[in-house]
């Protein structure tokens, strides 16, 4: 097992197989768009399940794929396939935006995922096609609607919560828990390839959650989830589904963070919000390498991502990712 210097247990990797994305999110990519990386750059199939039998002999028992939007590439049921068959991964899950799930959610369940995270931000149309700047909503509804036939062990729905833009839909996605079995993650907005002029702005604290449930008389207790993520969970009395907070900003995020993140191209972050990163690609072949490049990023890992920039010398590299968000995997 894998240890950082703060003695935190790392058994959960979150995997970007592709940094290419369909979408330009306005959270997540800049409108005019990314360079995407060469194909070479980015990681084979056969260098990702190498990289995942590595961690796995290290105590890494849960996967998470992520992108860009790993839908995307042609080989992601395989790629699904062959990591649920590595010895010692007991969980596999992706990350999504739900536009090609209609399509691929039954053969993703036959190859072994587990889980699902879907992002979903609102549920209007119009709205929607502003928000990803073209998304089509419906073809994410039906992929959803697909996959909740499908059972999975848990059905989740991504919320980035931004002022202005979906802050006044809190109680329709409160409401969709009633009678659908998934469970709503409402995310601070991070600034991450953002200004902090415009985070500001735009960032809402998720204390609107309970306000809004408190003034519409819905009771809510806190409940436990199994699965990967940082949310605290609850669930409103009588309904189906629950609704979870992943409040990074607002409370708590880090104390407990089990997580370790690699970039499409090979690099490991082991924050998600520092600059600091490694190289890993060169060493996937040799386990002992890659082992002690692991173990180095973990020895440089802070105790806390502290986005106010506070005790910044406690980071090697004392700048804020150059990544946007498409390019880590969230």
């Amino acid at each position: 097992m894998i240890f950082d210097q703060y003695k935190r247990k790392h058994d959960y990797l979150r995997l970007s197989i592709t940094d290419r994305c369909n979408l330009r999110c306005v959270y997540c990519m800049p409108k005019e768009g990314l360079p995407f990386f060469p194909s070479d750059e980015v990681l084979s199939q056969d260098e990702i399940v190498q990289l995942v039998e590595n961690f796995a002999e290290m105590g890494i028992s849960k996967v998470r794929i992520t992108g860009g939007e790993p839908l995307l590439r042609t080989d992601v049921v395989e790629i699904v396939r062959r990591i649920k068959n590595v010895d010692g991964i007991e969980d596999v899950s992706i990350t999504t935006n739900g536009l090609f799930l209609a399509k691929l959610a039954q053969q993703l369940k036959d190859a072994g995922l587990d889980r699902l995270n879907i992002s979903l931000d609102t549920f209007n149309a119009k709205r929607y096609k502003e928000i990803t700047r073209g998304g089509n909503i419906q073809q994410v509804l039906d992929g959803i609607s697909v996959a909740a036939k499908l059972n999975f062990k848990k059905i989740k729905l991504n919320t980035v919560l931004i002022k202005g833009q979906n802050d006044d839909e809190i109680l329709e996605f409160l409401n969709y828990t009633k009678d659908n079995n998934v469970n709503v993650r409402f995310i601070e907005f991070m600034p991450i390839g953002n200004s902090l002029k415009t985070w500001k702005k735009e960032y809402v604290g998720l204390q609107n959650v309970f306000d809004i449930c408190e003034s519409n008389g819905l009771d809510y207790t806190p409940i436990e989830l199994k699965g990967n993520g940082p949310s605290d969970n609850y669930q409103i009395t009588g309904y189906e589904g629950s609704f979870g907070l992943i409040h990074p900003i607002s409370a708590k995020f880090c104390e407990n963070c089990n997580r370790l993140r690699i970039t499409a191209d090979g690099y490991i972050k082991a924050c998600l919000y520092w600059n600091e990163e490694i190289n890993i690609r060169e060493a996937i072949p040799d386990k002992k390498k890659f082992r002690a490049l692991i173990q180095r990023s973990l020895d440089n890992k802070p105790l806390n991502h502290e986005m106010a920039m506070s005790e910044t010398d406690r980071i090697i590299d004392k700048a804020p990712t150059w990544r946007h968000m498409s390019q880590i995997g969230g």
